[in-house]
């Protein structure tokens, strides 16, 4: 029986999975696959490459960088997350990512991008994050509107979350049978309809993608009722913040992403023994 980790999105909310996957790596607890959406894929990739604190390091340390999240970031060059500084040069030369260790790791690694021609999820598997591989994580994470789409082998993307932002039932179809699913609101949250009036006028070539952004709310809330159906059935574990800290998806102060990064450690050490047993083999 194969034992994943779900990892949802959130933008800086995230943080809260990688104090989460730090309690899992003091204590040595690794699952066979790990699949991600968005921020979830982003810090989700440190835990496979066994790099503990790596995600709290550069998230407090670039906090306030504008050419990493900003508006100073959109307005120069059209991606509210600077696609040369959070791609090449923070895993390459500032916060180094292990792409050995990646690539030697026994977990498997998916990334959740939407596909904004079918309006659909695609769920791919990287080996490694060296090349376009590391541009599957980038679309993953590109929101609408304030990204722009990523091509990759004639295919163009844009954030998981769109579709398929807790990609558990996804997992389960690829015989994770035992999933530790990782969400960044609190119990009781319900994701309310956005207004998506620019939604036709940003995507108006790609119908499927306009319909998932509508649809996206539904289907969000739909998820969360098969999580706890899962939940009371014993099949899935569930961690999610146990008390509501306002951390925006493009928070820039450390402070509050240090407190979301604490609650997901101090969430997981609450019932570490649980996890321990329901991730054994």
């Amino acid at each position: 029986m194969k034992t994943g980790l779900v990892l949802e999105g959130g933008g800086k909310r995230g943080i809260y999975a990688a104090g989460v996957l730090d309690v899992l790596l003091e204590n040595d607890i690794w699952a066979d696959g790990l699949i991600g959406t968005s921020a979830g894929a982003v810090n989700g990739c440190s835990y496979v490459s066994n790099q503990y604190e790596r995600n709290l390091r550069y998230n407090i340390r670039f906090a306030k960088e504008k050419k990493y999240m900003s508006i100073y970031s959109l307005i120069t060059t059209g991606n509210v997350v600077g696609t040369d500084f959070a791609y090449n040069i923070l895993p390459n030369k500032l916060e180094v990512f292990d792409y050995d260790a990646f690539e030697k790791s026994p977990v498997d690694y998916y990334v959740t991008c939407s596909n904004v021609e079918t309006g659909k999820a695609e769920y791919i598997q990287c080996k490694s994050l060296r090349g376009k591989n590391m541009d599957y994580l980038r679309a993953s994470a590109s929101l609408p509107y304030v990204s722009q789409i990523v091509e990759i082998d004639g295919k163009k993307y844009l954030d998981g979350g769109i579709c398929d932002s807790i990609p558990l039932k996804a997992f389960q179809n690829m015989g994770y049978e035992k999933n530790l699913v990782v969400l960044t609101r609190p119990k009781g949250y319900i994701k309310k309809p956005e207004n998506n009036l620019l939604a036709n006028l940003y995507y108006r070539k790609y119908p499927a993608f306009v319909t998932a952004l509508r649809n996206r709310y539904a289907v969000y809330n739909r998820t969360l009722k098969y999580i706890e159906q899962q939940e009371k059935q014993g099949n899935i574990l569930v961690l999610r913040p146990s008390k509501s800290i306002k951390v925006g998806r493009m928070e820039q102060d450390p402070k509050l992403l240090k407190q979301m990064y604490e609650l997901g450690k101090n969430d997981a050490r609450q019932i570490l023994d649980a996890i321990t047993l329901f991730l054994s083999k």
